[in-house]
């Protein structure tokens, strides 16, 4: 594996070694053919059309904007033919004749006219799609240093909602389709990939599962947000379903492609606070205003720097992407492979991921076609340096009067807070003193001395059949067999002369190992007839499917001292189902698709493990009847309707109904000499309970005018989750977990989707498209409880920095989920809040000074409304585009400043200081006020996610090669009120996350 990874960190170099000494091979009898290959309806340029000498091996494919350039042997110039062949478009045959410049125009086969998507089991013509699907291509990805897949999708389709966990290179992210369907259990929809659905569990060592596809593989994704798209996949599906499709073979000769690019990041912003001369003249300020507790000795640990302990944490970091890929037809079988290299520094010192890729697609076929077989592996070898994140809030809090290192001979050299037992006589700290028990900790040095690693190599692959029975071509038998497997191992170690590791001299060792691997096996029979005598198409489909889970982690702790006993967690759990599906078009005007599928899950008790999940949906064909179809300015009008069924059994815990003892944690450990032994304890169970189910309702109106010169589509849902999946506390003293999952409570989210694509300009030489989508989702709890009481207090959730066991969020009927629990704040005639006063919200009136009957739910981290756009511009040679986003009605509760903002945290009676954000001027508040609403921010914004503009050189290198260079730059800006680093927080509570970081990046791509 090391001499892989040895290999691939070099392949840039050997990719431009092997382009150099290729371009110097020029043909020298030869006449160049050259033109541009446009489509026929509108003359948009289309790009890798493969253009090959007819009886020859020779071949090429068109540049970005549709041009190409091909040798032709002298001798043949007059009798030779071109071919011009692309997927979806009528072969066409071109004389050369002597001539020097042929333009062509390429038709769209009828398959083409109605493009086809990818849907659960098969594909359909985008116009036959009865469910609310939104597709998005590669020429729409976003562009920028993309190291996880769901990064090309932000912003792309309605109703999508991408909060990326922060800006930790390959860092993971949150995906939300129409607002969440569940509370306990999990809100992710399902992935699947090349037709292997993944294990939503995610993967020990690596903080992105999806970061196990390289996005330079992938061709699509389709997003299926309905019921009647989604109940093929039952019971994983309640939350949506995203397909990702990889890029196969093409038919033509070797194509070899390089796609490489360089980048730096920078921290956008950092949080306002006190410098140490501005922190030197508060102190003096607060010491004789008495308002923080500080004494004239107190100041003598004051240092005498000033230290920018956010600079000292942050670096411009710097970035390399390689991707090397060979596609084509060797033997009547296309293939393609590919490999990649990524290797990518974090803006926080010390965070780094470098990521080794490989896959390959081979698609031959078999029998006159008969056979149809599809294999696709794919292979990620990644190491990832996590740091210790907790240097981001430190940085922001940490006296800035202390230098990074004082010369201490314990601790590294680092300052470090020091117990005021240690003082010199001087009064002074002593700097080889016996670390503050409760003392922050230096940001550089918990940087430093963290080491926090992890490796992980994993697989995704599947074979796929595909037979047409010869003596019955409309029936057909398909056969996929799929694999995800992984293997990690890390550790995350801090020396014995950390301070933080209980006091220092003992050090923290964690070290952890973990394995999983899922088993696919699908068998589908699919009849389709097209029964041309009562105008109709029949498409059946019936299957049957096998999946098994299995994973299995280690864990293992030790200080320099005493070591801990291995901690293992094997689980599996397996899924049986059998599906079906009809669609049925009548008169090419009327379809109707119905599902079923039935699941049978292991998670659950004999007598709960089978859910059957219906689902149905109509559609119309409005443009083709009589008194619609002569319009010429409609070239599109269907209308849709569509009821499912799906269910929930991803609820984290494979044994949910069965008594279960658990080994305890690392940090819950008894010792005894010097060896730490884990306990044993039961888990909560609930041996009833059972499948959550969503019903979903949609109608939709999917448009198209001036030939398709503008599209878009309009979609209303209601989505209502009933038995929902929830933790609830259960009494003190039982003996098991403070928590049972159990079913309980009923959810509804209903809202309004938008899409318009419009081709603005659309010419030879010219080509210009504007596309917006826009989402409103609003979200209620109903039930909670297994009968109706109205005077249930709810759940408290939602831990904040700050005091002990306070919770910020509350869930109750009546009120959206997650939405925050706190105090209406009282302001004075100046406009600041008035300190400890709060609305008296329990009936009798007046002001107090807050007790719990006097909270009251207040907004949510969910937007009500997000809204994306998008542009992509070609003239000639040049391209631009860019992509941007806005989240409306969205709230962050500001731990950061409600832990901080406040002048009793300046300095601790135990002897240490904490630096303060600027923004207490604002409140002048002498203690915290975490339950304030005025901690509560409007984080509404608008991001412009990227701005990448490109110029295609053409054939270089003697007409051998093709060349693009483009400059692009990530997170250009963000327009918002909030007052915190970014106001897109994941989970809405900022304790200062890994920052965005604004990226500048320079690709280049090279075909020949």
């Amino acid at each position: 594996m090391k001499k892989q990874y040895h290999l691939l960190k070099r392949l840039p170099l050997l990719v431009f070694f092997f382009l150099f000494c290729t371009g110097s091979l020029i043909a020298q009898e030869s006449n160049k053919v050259s033109g541009k290959v446009t489509d026929a309806k509108d003359g948009t340029p289309l790009v890798g059309v493969t253009v090959s000498v007819k009886g020859t091996q020779q071949a090429t494919i068109t540049n970005y904007d549709g041009t190409y350039s091909i040798a032709v042997s002298r001798k043949a110039a007059s009798t030779s033919t071109l071919v011009f062949s692309y997927m979806g478009y009528t072969k066409q045959e071109v004389a050369v004749a002597g001539k020097n410049v042929l333009n062509v125009q390429l038709a769209a086969t009828a398959e083409m006219l109605s493009e086809v998507v990818v849907v659960g089991y098969g594909t359909v013509r985008k116009t036959d799609a009865t469910g609310s699907i939104s597709a998005v291509g590669s020429k729409d990805f976003n562009k920028g240093a993309i190291t996880s897949p769901q990064e090309l999708l932000v912003g792309k389709s309605s109703g999508v909602v991408i909060t990326s966990n922060g800006g930790a290179p390959g860092g993971g992210a949150t995906i939300r389709i129409r607002g969440g369907s569940s509370m306990g259990a999990s809100n992710d929809p399902l992935i699947v990939i090349d037709g292997v659905a993944i294990d939503s569990k995610g993967v020990s060592g690596m903080s992105n599962p999806l970061s196990t596809i390289n996005p330079n593989d992938i061709e699509s994704f389709t997003v299926l947000k309905d019921a009647s798209s989604t109940a093929i996949y039952g019971s994983r599906a309640s939350n949506g379903v995203i397909i990702i499709t990889t890029k196969k073979g093409k038919s033509g000769a070797m194509e070899l492609t390089y796609n490489g690019n360089v980048s730096i990041g920078e921290a956008p912003k950092f949080m306002d606070v006190y410098t140490g001369d501005e922190y030197r003249a508060l102190a003096q300020q607060l010491l004789t205003s008495k308002l923080s507790g500080l004494s004239a000795t107190a100041l003598k640990r004051l240092g005498t720097a000033n230290t920018d302990w956010q600079k000292e944490i942050y670096r411009s970091a710097i970035g390399q992407d390689h991707n090397v890929s060979a596609s084509g037809t060797f033997n009547n079988t296309p293939y393609r492979v590919s490999l990649g290299y990524t290797d990518n520094n974090g803006i926080l010192k010390t965070t780094n991921l470098k990521r080794n890729t490989m896959a390959i697609s081979l698609s031959p076929t078999f029998f006159d076609k008969h056979l149809k077989v599809d294999l696709n592996l794919k292979g990620v070898y990644s190491k990832e340096n996590f740091g210790n994140t907790g240097a981001i809030g430190a940085a922001t809090s940490f006296d800035p009067t202390q230098p990074v290192t004082n010369g201490n001979t314990k601790w590294g050299g680092y300052f470090t807070w020091v117990d005021l037992t240690d003082n010199l006589a001087n009064g002074q700290m002593n700097p080889d003193g016996h670390p503050n028990g409760i003392g922050p900790s230096n940001p550089v040095a918990l940087l430093n001395q963290t080491d926090n690693t992890s490796t992980v190599y994993r697989s995704i692959g599947n074979l796929n059949l595909d037979y047409k029975f010869h003596f019955l071509p409309d029936l057909s038998a398909k056969l996929n067999l799929g694999y995800d497997y992984y293997d990690s191992k890390g550790h995350n170690n801090q020396p014995v002369n950390a301070p933080w590791t209980v006091r220092g001299g003992t050090g923290a060792y964690t070290d952890y190992t973990g394995k999983g691997k899922t088993q696919l096996l699908n068998f589908n029979l699919q009849y389709v007839k097209d029964l041309k005598e009562i105008k109709s198409k029949l498409d059946v489909l019936a299957g049957y499917e096998y999946s098994k889970f299995w994973q299995e982690n280690y864990n293992w702790f030790r200080t320099s001292t005493s070591t801990t006993d291995p901690i293992t967690t094997p689980t599996e759990h397996f899924l049986i189902s059998f599906l079906g599906r009809v669609n049925y078009t009548l008169m090419d005007k009327y379809l109707l698709t119905v599902t079923v599928r039935d699941d049978n899950s292991s998670r659950f008790a004999s007598g709960h493990r089978e859910g059957i999940f219906p689902s149905a949906a109509l559609a119309w064909k409005l443009k083709e009847e009589s008194f619609l179809k002569d319009v010429s300015a409609l070239s599109e009008l269907k209308l849709r309707l569509g009821y499912g069924l799906t269910g929930q059994e991803n609820i984290g815990n494979d044994y949910p109904a069965l008594p279960v003892y658990k080994l305890s944690e690392t940090t819950a450990q008894y010792q005894f000499g010097n060896t730490f032994y884990s306990t044993l304890r039961p888990n909560a169970y609930d041996a009833n309970i059972k499948w959550e189910s969503t019903v979903t309702q949609n109608i939709g109106l999917d448009f198209g005018f001036l030939k398709d010169r503008i599209t878009g589509s309009v979609d209303a849902y209601i989505r209502k989750t009933n038995d929902l999946i929830n933790n609830i506390p259960i009494a003190a003293g039982s003996n098991f977990s403070n928590f049972l999952t159990t079913n309980v409570g009923n959810l509804e989210n209903k809202g309004i989707e938008a899409t318009l694509n419009v081709q603005v300009i659309s010419k030879k030489d010219i080509f210009w498209t504007i596309g917006a989508n826009f989402a409103y989702n609003e979200n209620k709890v109903t039930k909670l409880t297994k009968t109706d009481d109205p005077n249930y207090a709810g759940v408290a959730f939602g831990t904040i920095n700050g005091g002990v066991g306070n919770y910020i969020q509350n869930v109750r009927v009546g009120f959206p989920n997650n939405s925050f629990y706190v105090f209406q704040q009282v302001y004075g005639s100046n406009g600041m809040p008035i300190e400890g006063l709060y609305v008296d919200r329990s009936g009798t009136g007046g002001t107090v000074s807050g007790n719990e009957l006097n909270k009251y739910h207040y907004k949510k981290p969910a937007p009500d409304q997000t809204i994306g756009i998008s542009s992509r511009f070609m003239y000639k040679k040049f391209d631009f585009s860019f992509s941007g986003r806005a989240n409306i009605g969205n709230y962050v509760y500001n731990n950061y400043a409600s832990s901080q903002a406040n002048y009793s945290s300046f300095y601790n009676q135990s002897g240490f200081f904490n630096n303060l954000p600027k923004q207490i001027t604002g409140t002048n508040f002498i203690n915290p006020q975490y339950f304030s609403d005025y901690y509560v921010e409007n984080a509404s914004f608008f991001r412009m996610d990227n701005i990448s503009a490109g110029y295609n050189f053409g054939t270089i290198l003697g007409q051998k090669m093709k060349a693009r260079l483009s400059f692009t730059v990530q997170n250009v800006f963000v327009i918002t009120n909030y007052k915190g680093l970014d106001p897109e927080v994941d989970g809405g509570i900022d304790n200062n996350v890994y920052p965005r970081p604004r990226v500048f990046l320079l690709g280049v791509n090279l075909t020949f």
